[in-house]
């Protein structure tokens, strides 16, 4: 069953839920990796979105640090999807990172820009593509 059908708008799950569903030691790390370095506590939020098949739909997680989005976790069976918005001021960053980044993330970044912007839809189902979220969204902060 799709997480959009398990929760629905009037449904909203636990973050016990949430583990549980995505079953997957990468989100923990994930999850306590934002927490800890941003100092910040993710929201969880319902999108309607139906683009790409509906993949964005559903009960998602926020992390923000102040008003600026870091990135969103969309609940898979399994892995994480995760949006990350690259923008303007990232950009020529992240392009530097990109030699260290996997394969998957190169051609992921190659997408079209949009508003200046970057928006990376990320499957995360291995530690080197986790690892790739983790440096990608560090430029989303900067560390005072």
């Amino acid at each position: 069953m799709q997480w959009s059908e398990l929760y629905t708008r009037e449904h909203e799950p636990s973050e016990t839920q949430v583990k549980e569903f995505v079953d997957t030691p990468l989100f923990d790390e994930l999850d306590d990796y934002l927490r800890q370095t941003y100092k910040i506590k993710p929201k969880l939020a319902y999108s309607g979105c139906k683009m790409d098949g509906g993949i964005w739909s559903g009960w998602n997680i926020k992390y923000k640090k102040s008003s600026k989005a870091i990135c969103t976790l969309y609940p898979k069976k399994g892995y994480l999807q995760i949006l990350l918005a690259i923008g303007q001021r990232e950009i020529n960053e992240a392009e530097l990172l990109m030699p260290s980044c996997t394969e998957y993330t190169q051609e992921l970044f190659k997408v079209d820009e949009c508003n200046g912007a970057k928006y990376l839809g990320f499957e995360v189902r291995d530690e080197d593509v986790l690892q790739d979220v983790k440096n990608l969204a560090a430029l989303r902060v900067k560390m005072k």
